[in-house]
């Protein structure tokens, strides 16, 4: 198995890509298959959520480019602003994970938020999309305090 241990910025064409849902993308460490076919150790710091378009590298210099997993979502589109902005405080205040786009909510599918939301006044619709949400207000690599 062949372990990627850190994150690089690198530019160059990447050796593989590694296509992986939201739940994997949070998960430190795990096994997985590349488009590939190669087996692969994902060994990260814990706490560390891989971005769609991170690159994962190893000490050989392998790199493997992260993609995130088509999903099913619930999409709400909204042109109000006070209404969105409710959508998002009632989801945000249950911790849902949220993709916010313009005029664009997204969320991993779930019924029961799906209901509260109708019941705001909003319509929801499910899709198979890529999922990338919001990192959060904390989320940062790099801790000047």
């Amino acid at each position: 198995m062949l372990k990627l241990t850190e994150t690089t910025n690198t530019k160059e064409t990447p050796d593989d890509t590694l296509t992986l849902p939201y739940d994997a993308r949070q998960k430190s460490r795990q096994p997985a298959t590349t488009q590939g076919g190669i087996q692969v150790g994902v060994f990260l710091p814990r706490g560390h959520t891989l971005r769609h378009g991170a690159v994962l590298t190893n000490s050989q210099g392998f790199k493997v480019r992260v993609e995130a997993a088509p999903e099913a979502l619930s999409t709400v589109k909204c042109d109000e602003p006070l209404l969105f902005a409710r959508a998002c405080y009632h989801l945000g205040n249950r911790h849902v994970a949220l993709q916010i786009l313009p005029g664009e909510l997204r969320f991993l599918t779930d019924h029961v938020l799906d209901q509260m939301l109708i019941g705001l006044g909003l319509t929801v619709e499910h899709q198979t999309l890529p999922f990338q949400p919001e990192a959060g207000a904390y989320h940062s690599h790099s801790h000047g305090h």
